[in-house]
């Protein structure tokens, strides 16, 4: 069930998508970053396994390289900026009782959504 969708900040790829669970590979183009945002019904868990992020979580920067990985927790402000020159490539875990885009809460977005 793999499911491909566009971005302004780049794409994602529905890679597992359960009851229990669902796993996302995300690709965000250089420069680019989506948006300020928190779950009300998900933690998420983000393994980097190409590039250079910067991960914003509840006000605290932190730098990944590919083979690191941060956990989200349900609630918890959160973003992922690619600071190198290729694309930044992700696994997202989300666990929780629902994982519909909708169950996003945009705090700051550069593309005005």
């Amino acid at each position: 069930m793999n499911y491909k969708e566009q971005r302004p900040w780049g794409s994602f790829e529905n890679l597992l998508d359960e009851e229990y669970c669902k796993v996302k590979r995300l690709i965000i183009k250089p420069g680019h970053r989506p948006s300020y945002q928190y779950h009300h019904k998900r933690s998420e868990h983000w393994v980097v396994v190409q590039g250079f992020a910067k991960v914003t979580l509840d006000g605290e920067e932190i730098q990944l390289v590919a083979g690191e990985n941060i956990f989200i927790p349900i609630g918890s402000s959160h973003r992922i900026e690619n600071v190198g020159d290729d694309n930044l490539i992700f696994i997202e875990v989300q666990c929780g009782t629902y994982f519909g885009e909708d169950d996003i809460v945009r705090l700051e977005d550069d593309y005005k959504r």
